[in-house]
């Protein structure tokens, strides 16, 4: 796969070379993803059958060394990107979008009827638990390459600290395009491969590499790969920037 990006990212005109792609190349990279797909669902399974509390914290120690980020910064990031109709993937246990949504009614912003899913039966049991009083709000176990909802469903979608996760990301792009709806706006961030030689840049790499092991992480990302697979996708990046070790950004269905 990384082979077919970087031969298509070293020509001028991408949208070309896309359309004209031989089909045999097409037909191994999606049959290499079914593959890594059943193998990696299983080891992400595993590595998230643990209680919901534990997720949290080494979640936001993964944030604090490997991502570098912090939870003021994706809640204004995530918090900004709500509209009538909202998704989020990928929600985990829920105690970051809990933050969110308390950070929205402080800021007295409109209300949105969330529907939300995680692929790991532990974390949403944990999210289930936590959003039990909240009656307006629909939670699943569903799959992001595989998403049950129809074209066109919302007006905008989150995907928080979870694209490096998906062992198959085209896929998973394609269903977030396929049921945004048109100028709807998609939110993410990325983890990005560790730059320099510093002290802290090989803390994050050995996390990744742990991670990777673990199964709780597919892999770190170059920034303009993800561009360049979102632009390939059919998103239009309308505001990126560069927090920590992530690659934040807000992209929109054209």
């Amino acid at each position: 796969m990384q082979k077919i990006i970087e031969k298509i990212k070293n020509k001028e005109n991408s949208n070309h070379v896309i359309a004209n792609l031989d089909k045999f190349e097409e037909q191994q990279v999606v049959q290499r993803n079914q593959i890594l797909s059943e193998i990696d669902f299983k080891k992400i399974n595993k590595a998230y059958d643990s209680e919901p509390w534990w997720y949290d914290v080494r979640g936001f120690l993964i944030l604090t060394f490997a991502y570098q980020s912090t939870l003021p910064s994706q809640v204004r990031l995530f918090g900004n990107n709500f509209g009538k109709e909202h998704l989020e993937v990928a929600v985990g246990s829920g105690s970051l979008l809990d933050l969110i949504l308390k950070w929205r009614a402080l800021t007295n912003k409109p209300y949105s009827k969330i529907t939300a899913f995680d692929y790991a039966e532990k974390m949403l049991a944990g999210a289930l638990k936590k959003f039990s009083k909240r009656n307006d709000m629909q939670l699943l176990l569903a799959d992001a390459a595989k998403m049950p909802f129809k074209e066109n469903s919302f007006d905008t979608i989150n995907i928080a600290n979870a694209i490096h996760c998906l062992p198959n990301l085209i896929q998973s792009l394609d269903e977030m395009y396929r049921v945004l709806k048109p100028n709807g706006t998609l939110a993410g961030n990325v983890l990005l491969v560790p730059q320099g030689d510093s002290f802290w840049s090989k803390l994050a790499s050995k996390i990744n590499s742990w991670g990777i092991k673990k199964g709780i992480l597919h892999k770190a990302y170059y920034q303009d790969e993800i561009i360049f697979l979102l632009e390939m996708r059919g998103f239009k990046i309308t505001s990126s920037k560069i927090t920590g070790n992530c690659f934040d950004f807000i992209a929109t269905k054209i």
